[in-house]
């Protein structure tokens, strides 16, 4: 008698955490940058603040609505999310507020795919919204710009 085979486990959920001095201005560069929507949880934040299980300290005003002082994700659109909370189901970056600053190289990085041909604009677009280009890579492989956000948070475009 043969068993039959385990059930396959159901995918994990996950975010990529990005540490960051500050968390709003990483959010709004990202989700302009890969056209996501900063999180709303102004009625989790509420709801915590009325329970007495948040100090206001804790809190920032971001965009006119509540926000948490030292965390704010990114989610994209397209993706579900918890409607009490805010809080992304699917595709999301996190900025989480630390004292450092970035010393090293990142370990872990983004990679931004455009369509053919677009790549120059969009390297222009993303220095608009306050990247720089770090170098340009012209290799057998392909080509591609190594670009750094706001804080330094190495990223290519491809």
């Amino acid at each position: 008698m043969t068993q039959a085979p385990a059930p396959t486990p159901a995918p994990l959920h996950w975010k990529l955490v990005v540490d960051a001095g500050d968390p709003h201005t990483q959010a709004d560069f990202w989700a302009a940058a890969l056209h996501y929507t900063a999180e709303d949880n102004s009625a989790l934040i509420e709801q915590l603040l009325s329970a007495g299980a948040l100090p206001g300290a804790a809190t920032v005003e971001y965009h006119g609505r509540p926000a948490f002082r030292d965390l704010i994700a990114v989610r994209h659109p397209d993706d579900p999310y918890d409607p009490r909370t805010g809080t992304g189901l699917g595709r999301r970056l996190l900025f989480q507020r630390v004292p450092e600053t970035k010393t090293a190289k990142n370990r872990l990085h983004l990679d931004l795919h455009t369509g053919r041909g677009e790549r120059p604009a969009e390297v222009a677009r993303l220095a608009a919204l306050g990247a720089h280009v770090l170098h340009e890579v012209k290799e057998p492989s392909g080509e591609w710009v190594v670009m750094a956000d706001p804080e330094g948070n190495e990223f290519c475009v491809h």
